[in-house]
């Protein structure tokens, strides 16, 4: 039964990129791109990685689809059959070069998960997912952070002069019907408390501030959609603080390790645990912040509601 849902999935899950590279339609391609996704964090499920499964469902399907329908409702045509081409050549030879690396890996494939899971206790975090990220590779994990603020640098600068300290457009034009209304009333507290959850379990389970940080996110695109909070403005110095706060939280953090355990991105002896779950509400908060700005697009003027 196991065999035949894995082969079921795997047929599922080249018929969705088919789809989603083939569909000449954008926006169909983008819904196509989107569940699968879906299919994808269930791929992630069955080989034992949730974290990865989470991940890849808020942030690779969730926040990354409603960004490309977005994109899609301004593109003027559709790619013509050259564009088609080259894109399905280069996909083709990043997708053989993937294959050929894993291939020549020897047997069994260098690991350092014996080295990492020795380690962990000294961390005080129960989930190893956690630990990698910011105990042994905290410096990538700092980049991305930048690198997601950038990313918010890249969408505002698309912003007219005169229009940069103002509001975004709306999501949608127009008063949301009722029944969006009192169903984003009914939602977003459940989506709140389970955001919170992911980040506070993601020290011992699977979970963590990029699980947390979409789904927080996901609640305020939902709330603001609604009409329940105003849209943000670009000019706002607590927007700004909270947008700082993960990536400078965990430079701090860096910093502070220098200082009272010798090594840049190491943590206090006796306090790591307390040291990290800070730094990860700093990442959640500005995580969730950036994913909001970033789908909601460059500001668009002062009056906005």
């Amino acid at each position: 039964m196991s065999l035949l849902l894995d082969a079921v999935l795997c047929l599922l899950l080249a018929g969705g990129a088919l789809a989603a590279v083939a569909t000449p339609a954008p926006r169909a391609a983008v819904i196509a791109f989107m569940g699968y996704g879906l299919l994808l964090g269930l791929a992630w499920a069955r080989l034992s990685a949730p974290d990865v499964a989470l991940t890849e469902i808020a942030i690779g399907s969730g926040i990354s689809g409603i960004v490309l329908l977005r994109a899609a409702a301004g593109a003027p045509t559709v790619p013509g059959a050259g564009s088609k081409a080259l894109a399905a050549a280069i996909s083709a030879g990043v997708a053989l070069g993937l294959a050929a690396l894993v291939l020549a890996l020897p047997e069994p494939a260098p690991s350092r998960a014996a080295d990492a899971a020795a380690a962990l206790p000294a961390t005080g975090l129960g989930n190893p997912v956690t630990g990698v990220l910011l105990a042994f590779r905290g410096l990538d994990t700092l980049l991305e952070k930048i690198v997601l603020l950038l990313a918010l640098v890249g969408v505002w600068a698309l912003a007219r002069d005169p229009h940069w300290r103002g509001r975004p457009e709306p999501l949608f034009a127009g008063p949301a019907p009722a029944p969006s209304a009192f169903l984003a009333r009914v939602l977003v507290p459940i989506g709140l408390l389970v955001g919170v959850y992911l980040l506070w379990a993601g020290a011992d389970a699977p979970g963590g501030a990029f699980q947390s940080g979409a789904t927080l996110a996901a609640m305020g695109l939902l709330a603001l959609t609604a009409g329940l909070a105003p849209l943000p403005r670009a000019d706002d110095r607590r927007l700004r603080v909270v947008l700082l706060a993960g990536p400078f939280g965990l430079l701090a953090a860096g910093f502070l390790g220098w200082a009272t355990a010798g090594a840049f991105l190491a943590f206090p002896p006796g306090f790591e645990k307390l040291v990290i779950k800070i730094v990860e509400i700093a990442i959640t908060a500005s995580i969730a912040l950036t994913l909001v700005l970033v789908v909601l697009g460059p500001p668009a003027g002062e009056e906005r509601p």
